[in-house]
């Protein structure tokens, strides 16, 4: 199965954004529904490169699911980044990282702007050593705006995927192995 780097630098971006509590604790989202605009590639905005792509997707959270979130990031980050800092600069979040990949290490720097009420938006630039999937670099931009209580079908935790597959990222927590 061929994995699109567009979809690995997602995964990352939501991870990290869900994620770490840092030096600083990361602020809590809105309970609600939210849908979150990924695009990825070497140019964010207006002129991006072909070989990224947008991707939205939308997530059912409560006050749980979200801390739960964040906790597995701040996991996975223990895991997988020698460097994790976030600061606050001019009322934005500045987030500067270096994660290993398998045998790459991604050093990437991120900006959030906005608030967690309604909406926020976070840039970011990575540089890939040696390069993942052939890539050297990518930047990618997110977009994410309230857009109220969940539907009366959805529980917390429910992330419905751009293709309109649905998962509970809860459940997929509960079912992944425990680390050692």
């Amino acid at each position: 199965m061929k994995i699109r780097l567009s979809a690995v630098v997602t995964c990352i971006v939501a991870g990290i954004v869900a994620g770490p509590a840092f030096a600083l604790d990361f602020p809590a989202r809105k309970p609600g529904l939210w849908e979150i605009q990924t695009q990825t590639g070497e140019a964010t905005g207006k002129g991006a490169s072909p070989g990224g792509g947008t991707h939205t997707m939308q997530q059912c959270i409560d006050a749980a699911t979200d801390k739960a979130m964040r906790d597995m990031g701040q996991g996975m980050g223990k895991d997988m980044c020698s460097k994790q800092e976030l600061r606050t600069d001019g009322g934005k979040l500045v987030m500067d990282s270096v994660c290993k990949i398998g045998n790459t290490v991604a050093t990437s720097h991120a900006v959030i702007s906005g608030d967690f009420n309604t909406a926020y938006r976070m840039e970011s630039r990575s540089t890939y050593s040696p390069p993942l999937m052939g890539r050297a670099e990518g930047t990618s931009a997110m977009e994410a705006r309230w857009i109220g209580p969940c539907k009366a079908d959805q529980k917390p935790g429910d992330m419905v995927m751009p293709n309109g597959m649905k998962m509970n990222v809860l459940d997929m927590m509960k079912n992944r192995p425990k680390r050692p």
